[in-house]
């Protein structure tokens, strides 16, 4: 009998396995549309303004917002679609071309809705600031994309002094022997040219390394002196390089909206990324001193940590920021 169950449900799995593009082809292509005429008869306002007025500013309604476009089968709003997703692309999304891009989106979907912007004043200002959320995003990931694959250059003059500045940052008052030494290990580096370190997150590893010291310089010489203890000790820019990989998957895995979507009152910039960066390091540095573990621990702590971070980034009301009121010295 049980046997027998058991293979009725295997049926029933794989003929809703098999069948679920069907499915998906039937509610997109006859179920929604009629619920939304439905809807839209019954209340007289369309998907877009249901959810404006519907959801408060953030994650849910901007999450919405980029649902309903996206899925959206008039020609007008894909051909607006893929005109924003181009902007993104080319990283134009700002000042004249922000303003342009949003303003022709609004009078597409204003014409398309036959919506009258004198009367729906608020959903004009929470249309266009949901605009800006889910292209802003898409243009942060482009942004940090062409930074991760821009390698370390020491014949270029901005990557050498920001690595310079780097050091000045960490180590105030210890002056460099020369460009390449074996102080560089002080700070975390593998070897006596941190150029090296970087191949794998590019130019972007080194950014992120910058904005935290320049950002937060009393939370950077806390977590340096961390790394630095005699048994519970870490490479400090090595972690760092290997929290913005794992910063820059989770954008690039879109796991990150709701926490940027709620972050940001207007468009997402790449500042928004860096934060993201920094609260990862401090977190982290918390969980590793708090575990008290050896060096060899250092991929299982990593991945309970990246764990749990991706548990809280599932949160659509989620907003990861370093709480400075619960920094507390774990060294002893």
């Amino acid at each position: 009998m049980v046997i027998y169950w058991y293979v009725i449900a295997s049926l029933i799995g794989m003929m809703f396995y098999y069948l679920k593009p069907v499915w998906y082809s039937l509610y997109f292509t006859y179920v929604r549309p009629l619920f939304k005429w439905i809807l839209r008869k019954t209340t007289r306002l369309c998907e877009l303004q249901r959810i404006c007025y519907g959801e408060s500013h953030g994650a849910k309604r901007s999450l919405g917002i980029e649902y309903s476009l996206t899925h959206s089968r008039r020609k007008e709003i894909q051909e607006l679609i893929k005109y924003l997703n181009k902007m993104a692309e080319e990283r134009k999304l700002y000042g004249k071309g922000l303003m342009m891009s949003v303003k022709g989106s609004l009078d597409t979907v204003l014409l398309v809705k036959k919506i009258n912007p004198v009367v729906h004043v608020s959903f004009v200002k929470a249309l266009s600031r949901s605009i800006e959320h889910i292209w802003g995003y898409r243009q942060i990931k482009q942004e940090i994309t062409l930074l991760a694959r821009m390698q370390y250059d020491s014949n270029n003059a901005e990557h050498e002094e920001s690595l310079l500045r780097l050091w000045q940052l960490l180590k105030p008052d210890v002056s460099l022997s020369s460009r390449v030494t074996k102080q560089w290990q002080t700070i975390g580096f593998q070897g006596d040219d941190p150029k090296t370190d970087f191949r794998g997150m590019g130019v972007l590893g080194l950014d992120n390394l910058l904005f935290f010291a320049s950002e937060y310089p009393t939370v950077v010489q806390r977590v340096l002196q961390h790394s630095l203890h005699p048994q519970y000790g870490y490479a400090f820019a090595i972690v760092g390089i290997n929290l913005t990989s794992l910063a820059y998957h989770l954008f690039q895995e879109d796991i990150v909206k709701s926490h940027v979507f709620n972050s940001c009152k207007s468009l997402p910039t790449l500042h928004v990324f860096h934060h993201f960066y920094c609260y990862l390091f401090y977190e982290f540095d918390r969980v590793w001193m708090e575990s008290k573990p050896c060096v060899m621990e250092f991929s299982n702590i990593k991945n309970k940590f990246e764990n749990n971070v991706r548990s809280l980034l599932k949160d659509p009301s989620v907003q990861l920021k370093i709480d400075l009121t619960m920094d507390t010295d774990t060294t002893a």
